[in-house]
């Protein structure tokens, strides 16, 4: 019996045995990884060591810190130009805003002197001529806009120091021809209801039939029934 035991495992029919660690596996697995990374470590010290050797880990700090101070540098410069525009576009702004400034009030001074000498146009003719009295017409003006308006302009005045208040009325006639015959008009509603002491300005426009011909425009000054003043351009 012994015999028949030996031989069956003696021979190929003999059965399969398996050689097992004794060691389980997540501690071969820990054991691996110490010794991967203690290989790692000195893998890490051999490269340092040998850049402190040659000398390139030094340089390479050296060369860090000028790169770092380089940047800083050129960020200074860059905030300084910064800077620098953005002054030049407020002076600019500001200078953009002075000349528009400027601009505006060289009209408003053109429009100014234009006015006082219109008004010292029109004080001048309020100078008596050769001692006059009473109440008289100057400076009657007119002109033809675009041959479809009159635009008039009449001065009265009473060139006495202390003149009674005058009342009364100006009569504007525009004569001429319309489609080759004789033809005149007034202002419309008639004559202008005037009242003044020493002086008056009065003036406006006029609309005109088409193809009216303007020659003449004439003033008249009315007191009642009466005519005191009288004066006609010619156009």
């Amino acid at each position: 019996m012994r015999l028949k035991l030996l031989r069956r495992r003696l021979t190929i029919s003999a059965p399969r045995m398996a050689v097992r660690s004794a060691m389980p596996w997540p501690l071969r697995w820990a054991v691996v990884a110490i010794v991967l990374g203690f290989c790692g470590a000195i893998a890490l010290w051999a490269f340092e060591f040998g850049k402190e050797i040659a000398g390139l880990d030094s340089g390479a700090k050296e060369e860090l810190v000028q790169l770092r101070a380089d940047m800083a540098k050129l960020r200074e410069e860059r905030d300084k130009a910064q800077s620098i525009f953005n002054t030049s576009a407020s002076l600019l702004t500001a200078e953009k805003a002075a000349q528009e400034k400027l601009t505006a009030q060289i009209k408003t001074l053109e429009s100014e002197n234009r006015a006082l000498r219109d008004d010292l146009g029109f004080f001048e003719k309020l100078i008596p001529a050769g001692g006059a009295e009473g109440v008289a017409i100057r400076g009657l003006q007119a002109e033809v806009l675009a041959g479809t308006q009159v635009k008039w302009q009449v001065l009265v005045i009473q060139p006495v120091k202390d003149a009674p208040e005058f009342r009364g009325k100006l009569e504007l006639t525009v004569s001429g021809a319309l489609n080759g015959k004789p033809w005149s008009m007034t202002l419309p509603g008639g004559p202008m209801a005037l009242q003044f002491r020493q002086y008056r300005r009065v003036e406006g426009m006029l609309d005109l039939p088409p193809q009216a011909v303007v020659r003449n425009v004439s003033a008249k000054l009315l007191e009642g029934a009466a005519t005191r003043a009288v004066q006609t351009v010619t156009l």
